[in-house]
């Protein structure tokens, strides 16, 4: 009998360590802000951003008008992103949040890009927008949808996900973001722009195409 509750026991205290092991996330702040310094010379590196005196913030430390403006969209990609994160804001430092603002051409192109620390909850404010995003091996299923003014789509952590104004006039967006720095990676501008490049014998081998397609892709990035 002893041993039959020591085992429940043991199996209790297992599922309980599991639960808090699943569960557990980032620290929560210990203060109420952290303003981050953009100083360079600065030779501290922590995991975001080093913080001034709470004592000594004002509120330009928690402000930006950039999302105002609207975007140049006059690219090949008809498509610009004005990002409102920690380098913008250093109010954001420590708060794991931040924000985008997107701007369409006509049938203009938020490529496929992924971002490493977050998860993306884009809202149209203008236009329609064709948005998907492809889940992970070794299903690659896309899941995509065209949105409308006011529509919300979710881009999880991580995977490659884009938007395709399929208006004829401009259309705009908003993001939010779980990270105050998200980070992007442009997966074409990664694969065929990475400096120096990627051997030729590595792209046309995964790609399955000629050298002359690698070269030429290479040449426009």
């Amino acid at each position: 009998m002893k041993k039959m509750v020591i085992n429940t026991l043991a199996c209790i205290a297992l599922l309980a360590m599991s639960f808090f092991l699943a569960s557990a996330s980032d620290p929560s702040p210990l203060q109420d802000f952290c303003v981050a310094v953009n100083d360079t010379k600065t030779t501290v590196f922590v995991n975001g951003k080093v913080c001034k005196d709470p004592k000594v913030a004002t509120a330009n430390d928690f402000f930006f008008s950039g999302l105002r403006v609207p975007g140049n969209t006059s690219n090949k990609l008809g498509s610009m992103v004005t990002p409102a994160n920690v380098a913008q804001i250093p109010g954001l430092n420590t708060l794991g949040i931040s924000l985008a603002r997107v701007d369409y051409a006509p049938y203009g192109l938020n490529p496929p890009h992924t971002h490493p620390r977050a998860t993306e909850i884009l809202t149209v404010l203008e236009g329609t927008l064709y948005v998907g995003f492809v889940t992970s091996n070794p299903d690659n299923r896309l899941i995509s949808k065209v949105l409308y003014k006011g529509d919300v789509f979710v881009f999880p952590e991580g995977l490659i996900h884009f938007q395709l104004n399929v208006g004829k006039t401009k259309a705009v967006a908003i993001a939010a973001l779980s990270s105050q720095n998200p980070g992007v990676i442009t997966i074409a501008n990664a694969v065929f722009g990475s400096k120096p490049a990627i051997s030729a014998d590595v792209l046309t081998k995964a790609f399955q195409v000629d050298k002359k397609v690698v070269d030429y892709l290479q040449s426009q990035f």
